[in-house]
């Protein structure tokens, strides 16, 4: 049970409806309604991440995973381990983005940004030549996309876990839904 009552649509401002018919009817977002200033930006943000960067939409996917698991955030990890087989993500990488005791030993480009987001997460600030070597693999834009999206759902998920929202046990088909990016193979 959320420790705050979700907001029954119906009890919305009708631009809140509005808004939320564009979106999955899950709970975060009944939830963040109780901060009916704040959704449509949120909304907006969470979309641009998802949708509209360079990143790499399995990158994008493996990080969040991890920055959910970093922050033993359920409900996030239940979501984007969803919308990570959507783009294509096998099972093991899954599995690996989720451990976060398993070495990232390789210079693979995933093993580089999962310990990228390993820093950045621990230690706010990731050591120079990590950002150096993230920068020569990304350049600037898919950089600084990557640190949003980190920092993004280092927020949601500590949201998601001090509000306690309940994770949905829906079959929301995402492959369908225009707010998702396209499956990737």
């Amino acid at each position: 049970m959320a420790r705050i009552d979700p907001v029954a649509p119906e009890a919305m401002a009708p631009e809140l409806q509005e808004l939320l018919a564009t979106r999955p009817p899950y709970n975060i977002y009944r939830v963040l309604a109780n901060a009916p200033t704040l959704l449509p930006g949120f909304v907006q943000l969470a979309g641009s991440v998802l949708t509209k960067t360079e990143l790499d939409p399995q990158l994008r996917e493996i990080v969040i995973l991890r920055v959910g698991a970093h922050c033993r955030s359920a409900y996030e990890i239940h979501q984007h381990e969803r919308l990570a087989r959507h783009v294509g993500v096998s099972e093991e990488r899954i599995r690996r983005a989720l451990d976060l005791q398993a070495a990232q030993a390789s210079d693979s480009l995933e093993d580089k940004v999962l310990r990228f987001t390993d820093s950045v997460v621990r230690s706010v600030k990731a050591p120079p030549e990590q950002f150096e070597a993230m920068k020569a693999s990304l350049g600037p834009r898919q950089l600084t996309e990557l640190l949003l999206t980190i920092g993004l759902y280092m927020m949601v998920s500590r949201v998601l876990e001090n509000l306690e929202v309940e994770i949905e046990q829906d079959g929301v088909d995402i492959g369908s839904r225009a707010y998702y990016p396209p499956p990737q193979r």
